[in-house]
């Protein structure tokens, strides 16, 4: 009587364990372990920045005449939220906290002085200078100091974040930032800083070509 005999499994192959020992290595390295650990190699799966931008395009040249006498520097936080009219917040709104840092420049327009705004006695000794006022310039928003302190929102527009072009978006509180930067620049003596130094800067500068009094006033 012949009695058949199951073969029992066998041990692995060297070449299934030399198979599995690189898998293991390579899931390793995958893992975090940087090849700096050994001298003289690089971290062959790190990741390089290549920057393809394009040249930058000079469109225009305008001429200035504008003498930059003073410069505020502004912080504000934004608390920006939308809500829908009859879904719960937890379903359908937002609520942004986004703290906007920027700049904004006064200056006074010299190119606006013409020969009757500017009076010089006979013995050239003493002149006077009729200015338009200081202005404002266009509130500046430093993205370097600028950040979103929280976003929260509903369910809904965390589904419409996964089909937008430009998810989580802060266009609506970086304007918004830019203009309460705007309006505390209106209500500060930024204009008032650059009038006086640009009194300043030309009583100097006619002293030392020998005026000896010079008056240097602002308005129409």
């Amino acid at each position: 009587m012949t009695t058949s005999i199951k073969r029992l499994p066998g041990r692995m192959p060297g070449w299934a364990k030399v198979l599995t020992a690189v898998v293991v290595v390579l899931v390793v390295m995958f893992a975090g372990i940087r090849f700096s650990l050994l001298p003289g190699l690089r971290d062959v799966f790190g990741t390089e920045t290549h920057d393809r931008s394009g040249p930058a395009l000079l469109r225009s040249i305008q001429d200035m005449s504008r003498y930059e006498a003073a410069s505020g520097n502004f912080q504000v936080v934004v608390d920006l939220e939308k809500d829908a009219k009859y879904l719960p917040d937890a379903l359908r709104g937002t609520r942004t906290l986004y703290v906007g840092a920027g700049t904004v420049d006064a200056y006074v327009d010299l190119g606006e002085v013409g020969d009757k705004d500017v009076t010089v006695d006979g013995d050239r000794t003493s002149a006077t200078l009729r200015l338009p006022h200081a202005r404002l310039g266009t509130p500046a928003l430093d993205p370097d100091r600028s950040y979103a302190v929280s976003k929260q929102r509903g369910l809904l527009d965390r589904l419409g974040d996964l089909f937008s072009d430009n998810p989580n978006g802060e266009q609506a509180v970086q304007k918004l930032a830019v203009r309460h930067i705007g309006d505390a620049a209106k209500d500060s003596e930024l204009t008032a800083r650059a009038e006086s130094n640009t009194t300043g800067m030309l009583q100097g500068l006619l002293r030392s070509l020998g005026f000896k009094e010079v008056r240097v006033t602002y308005g129409s």
